[in-house]
């Protein structure tokens, strides 16, 4: 099962008609998702790539059934979008966007917990590269040859870095149940936390692999919810293990500000909480495939 999205769950595109979403939104379609439709306001009416584009997210709902969409909306108007996928309906959103100032995004947190829990919808990101559950269906900008199907969930708050451990994995044959990027800013839809728990309900997931970051309490978070609720290896990797402090690293949540937040911290607690830690990226294969021989002698 799928934890994200598969290749029936109908999937509609913000920012559809644009360069950027039109680029990735060919891409799915060729990769197998099932893409229903797109938005772009005021061109609804028009057909592209093939699909039909409406005014609304609302409207899109309405007519093809979407349970899922991808944001490809330029930062200054990616929460109203996000926030009207909300209003809609739509169970699952993945946001791509890339700079979206917190400001917004604290007013798009405080949006979605209006909704009762049976309607609140599931936001991945922002600034991050997607889902992908390989062989059924891709809601992101992930290069989808690099990923081999099979039974490691994958959670990241770093998309290059996730693409390295798929491509390591698919190497020595190991295969990815699904990939989640959750987005590396400092505030962002979902958690380690809230996919951990999905990775362990899931029957086709054995085990899990985190990829952090310096920044943040999100890991240490994650590492103790491992410890008192996943009964599944987990297999993790902090970046920034030479990050010099008060200094941001790439991603806007990637700044070490307060005790516990460096990459050498991060990979004490994990250690603590029962958590196989990566000590280079050089080695999340090589890792993973230890621990799954472990779990199957």
């Amino acid at each position: 099962m799928s934890i994200v999205v598969n290749e029936k769950t109908p999937v509609i595109v913000q920012g559809f008609t644009g360069r950027i979403g039109s680029f990735h939104a060919q891409e799915m379609i060729d990769y197998g998702t099932n893409v229903v439709g797109g938005i772009t306001p005021g061109k609804g009416g028009i057909a592209h790539l093939g699909k039909p584009v409406f005014d609304t997210v609302k409207e899109a709902v309405q007519q093809t059934g979407a349970e899922a969409s991808i944001v490809f909306v330029p930062p200054p108007f990616a929460a109203d979008a996000i926030m009207e996928a909300a209003d809609a309906g739509i169970r699952q959103c993945v946001c791509i966007t890339d700079g979206i100032p917190s400001q917004d995004m604290i007013r798009v947190k405080r949006y979605m917990i209006r909704y009762k829990e049976k309607r609140k919808m599931c936001l991945i990101g922002p600034n991050c590269a997607g889902v992908i559950s390989p062989g059924k269906a891709m809601m992101g900008i992930m290069p989808g040859h690099i990923y081999k199907q099979g039974s490691v969930g994958v959670i990241g708050r770093s998309g290059t870095l996730g693409y390295e451990a798929a491509s390591q994995m698919k190497a020595l044959g190991i295969g990815i149940s699904t990939s989640v990027g959750i987005g590396g800013d400092p505030i962002n839809g979902s958690s380690f936390k809230d996919h951990l728990l999905s990775f362990e309900e899931d029957d086709e997931t054995e085990m899990v692999v985190l990829i952090g970051e310096i920044g943040g309490p999100q890991e240490a978070a994650a590492a103790a919810f491992t410890r008192d609720y996943v009964s599944k290896p987990v297999v993790a990797y902090i970046a920034g293990l030479t990050a010099p402090k008060g200094r941001r690293m790439g991603h806007a949540g990637a700044i070490i500000s307060t005790q516990g937040e460096s990459a050498a911290e991060k990979m004490q607690i994990m250690e603590d909480c029962g958590i196989t830690v990566v000590k280079r990226a050089s080695e999340f294969g090589s890792t993973v495939a230890k621990v799954l021989a472990i779990i199957k002698s």
